[in-house]
């Protein structure tokens, strides 16, 4: 997932988020501290508000996804006041996260309530660089760790306050902006739990790339459509909550390329009168050219796979419109320079689809398998084909498919412009 490009794919855009390890007594990765970074260059994070704590929430948890970035490890989050008071809800669960209160915030009645109903919730919450006196004092008996800058602390008084914070049974003590081995060395001597700094480990960029997310809207939509009983509420819902896309698929339906007599002025007439499966086509055509951005050829060849994998489906006993749409995804994917299984946390596909597209097991991912061997012009890995291996006829007819598809496409949107 890491990348030092700061030039995506086109159709997808760059996020990134910091990562600064937090280790244990015995130099093991006990957590890692999450940092709002604007770019891969970024060494500071240069802002420390509610954008920036929203902007590595949702990173975290929806771009790059909380296993990919801390695994089963703790999670170390800045809040602000907003959060902490409940003017901001959080959007996930307490599992394995920890709040922390910045030394900046001012500890009044309103945060000293919030923070108790988040910490009944079963939030566990961290003192960041507290400081004596701040007022930070009466979040302790709510605090699960207290972090110490411990180069700036009194030494001569370091020994009286640690023995002060274990009296509270629940607190743990993370040294944190440790620089030298002499840092480490005051640590061992006094027995401090959890050890956070560039002696240690400097925080890591992360990126991803990611679609934004009115493109987003659209894989909704192939995801809507790939169910074996598409609600047809739910479709129209999502086309007609995107403009364009409302406009695309009123001129689809409007067209002679898609065999419609009738004209239509309404999502919902467009997709009764043309039927889901007519409006299924048109809608995986206009994500992948949506989405993608992709090329006239770049688009043939997506589809081309899709209906590939829809030909071939029978073959490993799966469901045709299942495979159309497993191919087209990872068509999306490789466009987008990112892959399949990314995709798989936006979109609202079945157990089967999931299945294929992140561990390549099932018979869609035994499919998947064989079209990309195909592609690759690895014939060792397609003997597991039910009826042989010869695929010209299939291959040659997702080709003239494909093709005549987008040339349709091409046809209709000349109309438009014209």
């Amino acid at each position: 997932m890491e990348d030092t490009s700061e030039f995506p794919q086109p159709g997808a855009r760059l996020v990134h988020i910091g990562r600064q390890p937090i280790f244990d007594a015995s130099g093991d990765i006990a957590g890692y501290e999450l940092l709002f970074r604007g770019n891969t260059q970024a060494v500071e994070a240069d802002r420390r508000d509610a954008y920036a704590t929203s902007q590595v929430i949702v990173n975290a948890f929806t771009e790059f996804g909380l296993d990919e970035v801390v695994g089963d490890r703790m999670c170390f989050i800045n809040m602000t006041r907003e959060f902490l008071t409940g003017e901001l809800i959080l959007p996930f669960g307490p599992e394995n996260v920890v709040l922390e209160i910045l030394e900046t915030i001012d500890v009044d009645d309103a945060v000293v309530a919030g923070v108790t109903n988040l910490v009944a919730a079963g939030y566990r919450i961290a003192l960041d660089d507290f400081v004596w006196q701040s007022g930070h004092e009466r979040l302790l008996p709510l605090a699960s760790y207290v972090k110490l800058d411990l180069p700036h602390c009194d030494l001569d008084r370091l020994a009286d306050q640690l023995a002060f914070f274990r009296g509270f049974p629940h607190v743990e003590i993370v040294a944190e902006g440790l620089e030298t081995l002499d840092d480490l060395a005051l640590c061992d001597r006094h027995g401090i739990e959890l050890r956070q700094g560039y002696v240690l480990s400097r925080p890591q960029v992360m990126t991803a790339a990611c679609i934004p997310p009115f493109k987003l809207r659209r894989l909704e939509l192939l995801g809507a459509l790939s169910e074996v009983d598409a609600d047809l509420d739910r479709v129209v819902e999502i086309i007609s909550s995107d403009p364009a896309l409302t406009m695309r698929v009123l001129r689809a339906s409007n067209s002679a390329a898609v065999g419609s007599i009738q004209r239509v002025s309404s999502i919902r007439q467009a997709v009764v009168l043309l039927g889901l499966g007519h409006i299924r086509r048109w809608a995986m055509l206009m994500v992948v050219d949506d989405v993608a951005e992709a090329t006239e050829a770049q688009l043939t060849n997506a589809l081309t796979r899709a209906r590939l994998c829809h030909n071939l489906a029978a073959r490993f006993d799966a469901d045709p419109d299942a495979a159309f749409v497993a191919g087209l995804i990872t068509a999306v994917a490789e466009l987008l320079g990112i892959t399949a299984s990314s995709m798989v946390n936006h979109l609202p596909l079945t157990a089967d689809l999931v299945a294929a597209l992140t561990r390549g097991i099932g018979p869609l991912g035994r499919m998947l398998r064989v079209v990309d061997a195909y592609e690759h012009g690895d014939m060792a890995r397609m003997g597991f084909a039910r009826g042989g291996n010869d695929l010209t006829g299939a291959v040659m007819d997702a080709l003239r498919w494909s093709t005549q598809t987008v040339a349709a496409a091409s046809r209709q949107q000349e109309l438009v412009v014209s």
